[in-house]
């Protein structure tokens, strides 16, 4: 079942200024909705807030499963815990195991916690064996160029960073501008591969994006941020008419 993330009166600040001010909403009620805003607004913030890399100053955090909330807002659910649980990220910068191959960096997404220690993974012929149908899908899929090799453009590691969290089979992923970096065909294959893992496995995903035609396209339905707030919420269809969008982040009058 997918997951829902309910934030109330949440809010962060840094040196006195106000990033976040959430009163309460909702992430998760349609399978792909959008998080779009200026730069600045405090998109990325949220997300780490969520996520657990920053913590909130204020207010709760609430995650549904089954219909059981737990509260995420205790200090005990860090990044590695809320993961566990279903809640994953990918990343807007960057991040690689440079001396690891295409395939181990699948392979070790995959593994339990026991194989913390790398090595332990390249002497486990029976786990690599349980994970090889799966890890072929993705890479057959993308068609990298050398999966036995290493992610060597910004695009590949931003794919491989995409497909790291796919493998872990999250009920709620949020994704901080993953098209970034990507070529126009690999964004249509990843942006397929969203909407078929949203369809199938009832998973909910959170886009944050600068690309409009995408969250257009691809969302379901879209939360306007700006100023640390989310001000507007709506189809895309009302979400791209409405006067305080047009103004504040599409630079331009109603067409």
């Amino acid at each position: 079942m997918s997951g829902k993330l309910r934030l109330q009166n949440v809010k962060k600040s840094f040196d006195g200024r106000t990033v976040v001010d959430i009163g309460d909403v909702t992430f998760g009620n349609y399978d792909i909705e959008g998080l779009i805003g200026p730069n600045g607004a405090g998109k990325t913030t949220l997300m780490k807030l969520i996520t657990k890399r920053f913590k909130a100053d204020s207010g709760r955090i609430l995650y549904n499963v089954d219909g059981i909330d737990t509260d995420l807002t205790p200090p005990g659910f860090r990044t590695d815990k809320l993961a566990r649980m279903g809640v994953v990220r990918t990343n807007q910068i960057i991040q690689d195991f440079s001396s690891l191959t295409i395939r181990e960096s699948l392979l070790l997404s995959l593994a339990p916690m026991i194989y913390e220690k790398f090595y332990r993974l390249l002497i486990d012929r029976k786990l690599r064996k349980e994970t090889e149908a799966e890890i072929d899908y993705y890479l057959d899929y993308f068609r990298f160029e050398n999966t036995e090799g290493h992610a060597l453009s910004a695009g590949e590691k931003k794919l491989l960073d995409i497909i790291r969290c796919l493998v872990l089979k999250p009920k709620f992923l949020l994704m901080d501008e993953p098209t970034a970096g990507l070529p126009e065909d690999i964004t249509h294959h990843v942006m397929d591969m969203i909407e078929k893992k949203a369809a199938d496995e009832g998973m909910s995903i959170l886009i944050v994006e600068h690309d409009l035609d995408l969250i257009w396209n691809l969302s379901k339905h879209v939360h306007f941020m700006a100023e640390g707030e989310i001000l507007i919420q709506g189809s895309p269809e009302e979400i791209r008419s409405h006067e305080t969008v047009v103004q504040k982040y599409m630079g331009g009058p109603i067409c």
